[in-house]
């Protein structure tokens, strides 16, 4: 089979490998879409956030893909050859208690999808049955791509921060996350406020339901979203751009007994606790991926509120392409980037 390696300094290689073995509790997933995702660049470049051993080590990457069931372990009971199936990324030991209430990703001894074992940017990728979660028929296989990562770490998110029809709130940061933060706040009936620094995107959010944008290159972001509720602040402000501006600006364009979501990756940001959020009394959370319960709940969710998932791919790609597609997603010339194979 065809399969991506990215060895680091930002090298892309195509490469033929055996199709993956299976274990006795494993499926094998003929793979139909597969996205990239900013984490990935980790990976590219070398310096892989999670999988200490994942740069250079000749991982598949790709944790946001799905595909068809082609085969099956002999201890696999629900799972059948011919379904249709998307990914979550998160494998925990089974038995602690993070992973008895869906959180996979909170195990002490988790693997992820496309760092820490082989992912999805290959013709075939193999997942424990419970990692295959069921895509319906009418949801395109790219849409099952980014259904994950994207969509299901914001619902998650924000169904906890309570978005509703009676809140503002501001998505800070518009690369593909920031995109789906948009897609489903307006779908939890929310005025959004979508803030970037590049034109194009804040042209291309109000088609995702943004009501009003801010380019924080030209005004300050903060002030700019205080003028916009009357001085009160957002209820809930999420920074998908992991940058300490960015994460500093939800802080402080949060209203008093508001909430904030740092959703985008970053190593160090200095803030200033007593007048960012003690004295305002905000609720401040990590966003970072969805348990296995409540996949059905965000396919109903998207069902309900008629999400059109694939809006927010921007290009496609053929696995043959895949040193451009990830050099161009790097110059960020693509939003959301996804591998199809017909």
């Amino acid at each position: 089979m065809r399969a991506v390696e990215l060895p680091g300094e930002k090298k892309v290689l195509v490469t033929d490998r055996h199709r993956p073995e299976i274990g006795t509790h494993d499926v094998l997933v003929q793979t139909k879409a597969s996205a990239i995702c900013r984490s990935d660049m980790s990976l590219y470049y070398g310096n892989a956030l999670v999988g200490s051993t994942a740069a250079g080590s000749g991982v598949v990457p790709g944790h946001e893909a799905a595909g068809i069931v082609v085969d099956v372990g002999s201890a696999v009971t629900n799972a059948a050859v011919g379904d249709r199936v998307t990914a979550h990324l998160a494998i925990g030991c089974g038995f602690c208690e993070y992973c008895a209430k869906g959180y996979t990703m909170l195990c002490p001894n988790w693997k992820c999808f496309g760092f820490d074992f082989n992912g999805g940017d290959a013709e075939y990728f193999a997942i424990p049955e419970r990692n295959a979660l069921p895509l319906p028929e009418h949801l395109s296989f790219k849409a099952g791509a980014v259904l994950t990562d994207m969509i299901g770490s914001q619902y998650s998110v924000q169904k906890k921060l309570g978005v509703s029809g009676g809140c503002s709130i501001a998505v800070i940061g518009l690369g593909p996350m920031g995109m789906a933060a948009v897609l489903v706040g307006k779908a939890f009936g929310a005025r959004v406020i979508a803030v970037d620094v590049i034109d194009s995107r804040l042209e291309q959010v109000p088609s995702l339901g943004a009501d009003e944008t801010i380019n924080s290159s030209e005004v300050d972001a903060a002030q700019a979203l205080r003028d916009l509720t009357g001085g009160r602040g957002v209820e809930v402000a999420i920074d998908c751009s992991g940058n300490p501006i960015g994460q500093n600006t939800a802080l402080d364009a949060a209203a008093k007994l508001g909430a904030v979501a740092f959703v985008g990756e970053s190593p160090v940001t200095e803030i200033n606790p007593s007048d960012q959020f003690i004295r305002k009394m905000l609720t401040v959370v990590g966003g970072w991926y969805f348990p296995l319960g409540e996949w059905h709940e965000i396919l109903r969710f998207v069902d309900l509120k008629k999400i059109d998932v694939e809006k927010l791919i921007s290009h496609e790609f053929s696995i043959e392409e895949a040193e451009h597609a990830f050099g161009a997603f790097d110059r960020r010339e693509t939003e959301k980037a996804v591998f199809v194979w017909e």
